[in-house]
This record gives structure tokens, C-alpha cells and sequence, in this order.
């Protein structure tokens, strides 16, 4: 990892994410500083294409489907198919990768490239299969999000910090029953609320993460002790 990729994991991120939290609710005046005017226009600048559609509902949640990884592995070989040696790493993330998790029938995943900020290397390939560029943050972590049938494609630079992170998360959360519980009952109480965007949910879902991963990394260390 060089310097450049190291000081893009420790800088405040201005992602789709934090900029849709704004729309959690209609008293919502501020977003980490920001007014709504700012954050809308902040944004425009990381979303590429049309607006995200409204939800302005509750989560639709199904149960585990066993079918998920399966899909992982047949879009995980078309894209090793397209991109040969430029994909380093495609790795299934998110909750359709941990079994026994409900979830949107939306298949996280995690492509790993030499250079993600060099889109020239891998978006017009992956366009050729059907992915549409819809993310675009420079400012955080240099992450990419690419829509397919079904699939959320998140692009990182080899070696940057966030990758890590999505790891760590998914495979303690499919060895730690307790965790893994507690992250599902986080989900579906969330899921009951309305939200204005889809976004929105999974950004709520911060706290509970974050605190995951935390005890994730103490346990590992134990382990490794």
C-alpha cells in the first residue's frame, strides 16, 4: 500500500453514505457539519447517473438463501472471465455471504484491483458485461460502486485499509454465532423503520458494526496469541 492509499483510509470520508443520511428524516438540518444544501451538492459529485430511487418504507428482508453463494461464484467467474489478471482479489461480502444472516436479495462484492482510481483498467470491461458505474468517492478509500443484475460491485485498490475491514466482518460473523445473532436482531429492528432511502438502513447499521469489528480484531489477536 503505498502513502497516498494509507492517508485515504485515515481521512474523513465525504461518501454516499454520510451524504444520504440526510435524508433520514425531515428534521435533519446537518450532516457531519454540513447543511442540506452542501450535502446534496457534495452528493452529485459522488453519484454517477440518475438519483437513487426513494424508498420511503421499511427493509424488505428475506430469510438466508442458500442459492447466494452459488450466484457469488458464477458472477465471481464472469468478471475473473473480463478482467483476467487486473481483478487481484473478488471476494463475496456483506450478509448474503454469511449463512443463517437475512438479507436483500442483493449480492455484495468486493473486487480488489491494482489501481482503483484508474477506471480505464476495469470499468469499460465490466460495462461490456452488463455493470453500470453509479459511485464514484475520490475521497474515500478511492471506492467504486458498480451496479449489475442483483450484485453491488465495490472496487478498492489493492492493499487499502477497507478491505480489511469487509473480511474481518464477514468471517467472524460466520464463525461467532452470538455476533452473528446480534447483528441480525440489529437488522431486523432497523428494517421495521421507514426509511427514506435504502442507504439510509444500511448506514444506521454503523454503530453495530463498528463494535463487531472491534471484538473481532480483540478475538483474533487472542487467538493468535
Amino acid at each position: 500500500m503505498n502513502a497516498s492509499q494509507g492517508n485515504r483510509g485515515r481521512s474523513i470520508p465525504f461518501n454516499y453514505s454520510l451524504i444520504l443520511r440526510v435524508g433520514v428524516s425531515s428534521g435533519a438540518r446537518k450532516v457531519k457539519g454540513f447543511s442540506r444544501p452542501e450535502a446534496e451538492e457534495k452528493f452529485s459529485r459522488v453519484h454517477v447517473g440518475p438519483p437513487p430511487l426513494e424508498l420511503n418504507g421499511p427493509i424488505a428482508l428475506g430469510a438466508y438463501d442458500s442459492s447466494w453463494p452459488m450466484s457469488f461464484a458464477k458472477e465471481k467467474q464472469r468478471i475473473r472471465h473480463v478482467l483476467g489478471n487486473v481483478a487481484i482479489s473478488i471476494e463475496h461480502v456483506g450478509s448474503t455471504s454469511v449463512p443463517g444472516l437475512a438479507a436483500k436479495p442483493i449480492i455484495d462484492i468486493l473486487l480488489v484491483v491494482p489501481d482503483s482510481a484508474e477506471e480505464a483498467s476495469y470499468v469499460p470491461t465490466l460495462e461490456s458485461i452488463g455493470y453500470v458505474l453509479r459511485i464514484r468517492e475520490p475521497n474515500w478509500h478511492e471506492h467504486r460502486l458498480l451496479k449489475g443484475p442483483s450484485v453491488n460491485l465495490h472496487v478498492f485498490s489493492n492493499g487499502d485499509d477497507e478491505i480489511e475491514r469487509m473480511l474481518v466482518f464477514r468471517d467472524w460473523l460466520r464463525t461467532n454465532p452470538e455476533d452473528r445473532n446480534r447483528y441480525l436482531r440489529a437488522k431486523r429492528k432497523l428494517a421495521r423503520k421507514n426509511w427514506k432511502y435504502t442507504q439510509n438502513y444500511a448506514d444506521a447499521k454503523s454503530k453495530v458494526v463498528e463494535s463487531i469489528i472491534k471484538r473481532a480484531r480483540k478475538g483474533s489477536s487472542r487467538g493468535h496469541a
